[in-house]
């Protein structure tokens, strides 16, 4: 039963991000079944032609609605949002992870509520606003929801901005997810760091477990990792050190995989450890890998290193030669926003965008909010919620007739 005010228990608006936060979209092995046949209903009350594409499989699914411009052989605008959230541990959380249950406060609980159903619910929410008051974009504006963002968007947005329908839709600007913010800013985000995900193999020798054996794969594996854990230990450094830096502004290094060994009393030949290493703008990413081979040089041979990812950092330009950017702050300063301009701590289907020669911009208008993206209890305050449809209302329009 719900207990929260009736303004927010009969929104409209509000109603329709309900049902989108019930559709249990989650990882692994999303069906998106659900999500397409809502959008299409959504475009259906918008008067929005809609297609489906699947740029991979037909598990896969792209919904794209389009919102023709008065010119329509400019430059196009997308506004793009991710249908997949990641996993839940019901047991953790305080109300049903798929329930989109609204508190007393005006709290919306669900998987989904900050990364990043709201997002593609405010871009609708927006446009049957403007479309109601009469306007039309100069730009065309296409509305995207793309699957599998939450794995790498190798299944979705990596593939589909290489496809005919996407270079026909002749995008200029791409406006994406952010992060919520725990003060009254709002971050901006225009470029994401180098992401590898780094696979050493260590060989070395093998025998039994109770002899001093020399040049053991273990021996290799510690030298390695004492440096690679000194220079993460140079950006912990960093970050404690200047208050205005956040992660996204230092390289970030972590083990997050470890193999080998066969038997507790047995020295093994081989053993392999992953990294994920995200190399701040600032930072050579070639001088980087250089040391890393360096490092695994002085243990004299028997270290293979395996790039299972290599992403270069693509940056959007924030001057006047970026007139989206140009529209997209004159939008901000009229709102009166107070705003700060970051490089994204992790990956969004942005870097796939920027890749091809867009840019592109991560922006969520969710602020005074603990970031709660894959937390337990995730939640969006109804006002905020409601706020961000007024916010996309100004910016859309800045953008599309910029």
């Amino acid at each position: 039963m719900c207990t929260c005010p009736e303004q927010w228990k009969n929104d409209e608006e509000i109603i329709i991000f309900q049902e989108y936060l019930r559709i249990p979209s989650v990882h692994p092995d999303v069906d998106y079944t659900a999500c397409v046949e809502f959008l299409k209903r959504q475009a259906s009350n918008l008067n929005l032609p809609v297609d489906v594409v699947y740029p991979v499989v037909p598990s896969k699914p792209v919904v794209i609605m389009k919102w023709l411009g008065k010119h329509p052989e400019l430059k196009s605008i997308i506004l793009n949002s991710h249908m997949d959230v990641v996993p839940v541990f019901p047991e953790k959380w305080t109300h049903e992870p798929f329930g989109a249950h609204i508190d007393a406060q005006g709290r919306i609980y669900a998987r989904g509520a900050q990364d990043m159903k709201s997002v593609g619910c405010q871009y609708m929410a927006a446009v049957r606003a403007l479309k109601a008051s009469g306007y039309q974009p100069k730009r065309t504006v296409y509305l995207t929801f793309v699957p599998d963002e939450e794995t790498g968007g190798h299944m979705g947005m990596a593939e589909f901005v290489k496809g005919d329908y996407f270079k026909a839709m002749n995008v200029g600007f791409s406006l994406d997810e952010g992060i919520a913010s725990e003060d009254d800013t709002y971050p901006v985000f225009y470029a994401e760091r180098t992401l590898w995900q780094l696979r050493f193999k260590f060989s070395g020798t093998s025998g039994h477990g109770s002899l001093l054996h020399k040049s053991t794969a273990g021996e290799k594996f510690h030298h390695v990792m004492d440096k690679l854990m000194k220079f993460r230990e140079t950006q912990v450094k960093l970050l404690a050190e200047d208050s205005t830096l956040q992660s996204g502004d230092v390289t970030t290094l972590n083990l997050t995989q470890l193999n080998g060994g066969v038997q507790s009393n047995v020295v093994p030949p081989v053993l392999e450890g992953t990294f994920d290493i995200r190399i701040a703008i600032n930072q050579n990413a070639d001088a980087m890998e250089h040391q890393i081979r360096e490092w695994c040089n002085e243990v004299g041979g028997g270290v293979e290193l395996d790039f299972t990812l290599k992403c270069p950092s693509v940056v959007t330009k924030l001057d006047d030669s970026n007139p989206y950017w140009l529209g997209f702050k004159k939008g901000l300063d009229e709102l009166g926003l107070r705003t700060h301009t970051r490089v994204f701590p992790g990956a969004t289907d942005s870097f796939y965008v920027r890749q091809v020669g867009i840019p592109a911009l991560g922006f969520s208008p969710i602020n005074n909010t603990p970031v709660l993206l894959h937390n337990h209890d995730e939640y969006l305050g109804a006002d905020t919620y409601l706020h961000g449809i007024q916010v996309y209302r100004k910016l859309i329009p800045s953008i599309a007739d910029s």
